[in-house]
């Protein structure tokens, strides 16, 4: 038994956590933001004037570290991969502040031996100040070495299909070989996405990027190519992450706009291989044309 069951219904994590300025911006610059550097669009979101914050950044504040490799969970933690993200924002986050963040253990499905465990949380981020809801994350995680532990808790309902393929090709950005190196300066630590040895033992032959910053750069674009870099105006997003990405590729991205929903789904370009799938971004009003 891993002991993974045993943890539904009980806080991983909860912390105060101060933010500043310059920790928005660095959390842009690992997302490639500022490519451009006449693009004065993306420039608001890595400069210090009338700093503009993405919405994705919940993700990162208050992030609890990998738990998994705690000791007493005896789990293979090397072979556990982020399979699922869902965000939704309660309320827009300034560019630097204090939140409260409490992060938790919803539910474990156990897919058999052999098969893995999905393992899913949530974290609640509230602000120090006045004790507003800021945003919920929820992360599902896939331990590929833990099945046959068993089930607990009642997961989300599966991410919502896309009704058709999304076959628009809207843009692409490209990665630096370097980019998990900077990314996990804003908390996630995972040796898998830096450590040539922990990617091996998870079954790659080199490191690969974090999902999460996959997302990030998914969102540049969409930013870029559908909302004229307004990104005040989102109000959730989901993604499955699909296959690996590995630093130095260029991520394609597909989408089309229905309402107040983009849908959105991401490929390689040197491999050709889907990475991000299932992806739903919620606005507050409708897309502007």
């Amino acid at each position: 038994m891993t002991g993974l069951p045993a943890l539904v219904g009980t806080c991983i994590d909860a912390r105060e956590v101060s933010y500043s300025s310059p920790d928005s911006m660095l959390y842009a610059l690992s997302l490639g933001f500022g490519q451009d550097p006449l693009d004065t669009r993306a420039l608001a979101f890595v400069h210090e004037n009338n700093l503009k914050v993405l919405p994705t950044l919940p993700l990162v504040l208050g992030y609890p570290g990998f738990f998994m490799r705690r000791p007493g969970l005896s789990l293979d933690w090397d072979r556990m991969l982020h399979a699922e993200e869902r965000l939704v924002l309660h309320r827009a986050l300034p560019p630097a502040g204090v939140v409260r963040d409490a992060t938790w253990v919803d539910a474990v499905v156990d897919r058999g031996p052999g098969k893995g465990v999905f393992v899913y949380t949530r974290k609640e981020l509230h602000s120090e100040n006045d004790g507003l809801h800021l945003a919920t994350v929820r992360s599902t995680i896939l331990c590929r070495s833990e099945g046959g532990c068993g089930s607990a808790g009642t997961p989300p309902p599966p991410l919502r299909e896309e009704p058709g393929e999304v076959r628009n090709m809207i843009g692409s950005v490209g990665t630096l070989p370097q980019q998990a190196l900077v990314y996990r300066l804003c908390g996630d630590t995972n040796p898998v996405h830096v450590s040539p040895a922990h990617a091996a033992r998870a079954g790659f032959d080199r490191p690969l990027l974090h999902g999460r910053c996959i997302l990030g750069f998914a969102l540049q674009v969409l930013l870029r190519e559908l909302l004229g870099f307004e990104a005040g105006g989102i109000s959730g997003i989901s993604v499955r992450f699909a296959a690996p990405f590995f630093p130095g590729e260029t991520l394609r991205v597909r989408a089309r706009r229905e309402g107040r929903r983009l849908w959105f789904a991401a490929d390689t370009a040197e491999r050709a291989q889907t990475v991000l799938s299932h992806g739903e971004v919620l606005l507050r009003n409708p897309a502007p044309d």
